[in-house]
């Protein structure tokens, strides 16, 4: 494609539901071991990235999202020094996580290592050198598996994953979750993202009652992001410590303390406001929902419908 021509990107959230991007320039293609990558140009974000058909990340907005995954988990811990990001080979996950000063490590544990090589190359404004960063340990293989192998405890686990289906619905289940919560440290918490009540719900309620299963401590919260196209739910979850304990100004406290500057979106305001949820949202939440165990069918919303069928902008 040339500079000059329009390429629009489409994805599909539901059967009846979606939006496009338009897309000034290709910037790479192929095909990892594992999925179909892609990177692009845009207007709207500059430097964008999918992954089977799927939007991950893209230079403009990553904040929105990589700010909520990391922080309302690590200022609500005193002092975290291990981190483990799950997935995230874009970095932006592990970068947020060195902003705190009593961080020693992060493993990020990530399946595709031609995700990590693209994003290294392509992505540098996401990843801001996390990835070189002496702290960061790169743990290339199933994520899954890492987890539950035995090894030193972590202060916080993030689950920066793509969508449930396939392998990585063995990333959303019961059984990950208690592994996870034996991988934490005393007053360790988890933060993952957990689909949206407004594209698939019946996912979104089915994940908080499968972390609600393992965890004494479980928050969701919402977070609109502008790649994703929708209200996005994201969950802190625990078994002692909680997010919502601490007030607007004890957040602004600890951020002051630890001397987090560099912040788009995340303060002390922000932390509150994710966490209240609408009616419609209590009312999801409230309805009965089984938990996702290894023994479960693949889940009823069609997420893997972008790799399916693609569809075509009809322009009018």
């Amino acid at each position: 494609m040339s500079e000059r021509e329009d390429l629009y990107l489409v994805e599909q959230l539901n059967e009846d539901f979606g939006y496009f991007v338009r897309a000034s320039r290709v910037l790479a293609t192929g095909r990892t071991r594992y999925q179909d990558l892609a990177l692009y140009d845009t207007p709207m974000f500059g430097k964008l990235l999918r992954l089977d058909e799927v939007f991950m990340t893209s230079e403009k907005d990553e904040f929105f999202y990589h700010e909520n995954l990391i922080h309302p988990a690590a200022i609500t811990h005193p002092s975290p020094r291990r981190a483990l990001v799950i997935g995230g080979g874009d970095g932006g996950a592990a970068e947020e996580l060195l902003k705190h000063p009593s961080i020693e490590k992060v493993v990020l544990a990530e399946l595709d290592d031609g995700v990590i090589d693209a994003c290294r190359t392509h992505l540098a404004s996401i990843h801001r050198g996390a990835l070189e960063d002496a702290r960061v340990e790169l743990a290339i293989g199933d994520g899954r598996a890492y987890v539950e192998a035995e090894g030193a405890p972590f202060d916080l686990i993030a689950l920066d994953l793509t969508d449930p289906h396939g392998p990585s619905q063995a990333l959303y289940t019961r059984e990950f979750y208690r592994a996870c919560e034996k991988r934490l440290a005393p007053g360790g918490l988890l933060s993952l993202h957990v689909e949206s009540p407004i594209s698939r719900p019946r996912t979104y309620a089915r994940i908080v009652a499968t972390l609600s299963s393992v965890f004494a401590i479980v928050r969701p919260y919402l977070v609109y992001i502008p790649l994703y196209g929708t209200w996005w739910g994201m969950a802190v979850a625990s078994m002692s410590r909680d997010p919502l304990t601490l007030s607007e100004d004890e957040v602004e406290r600890r951020l002051a303390m630890r001397e987090l500057e560099e912040l788009r979106f995340y303060n002390g305001a922000m932390h509150r406001a994710v966490f209240a949820l609408p009616n419609f949202v209590r009312e999801i939440l409230a309805a009965p929902a089984e938990a996702i165990t290894d023994a479960s069918p693949p889940l009823e919303d069609d997420i893997a419908l972008n790799q399916r069928r693609r569809l075509k902008l009809s322009v009018a």
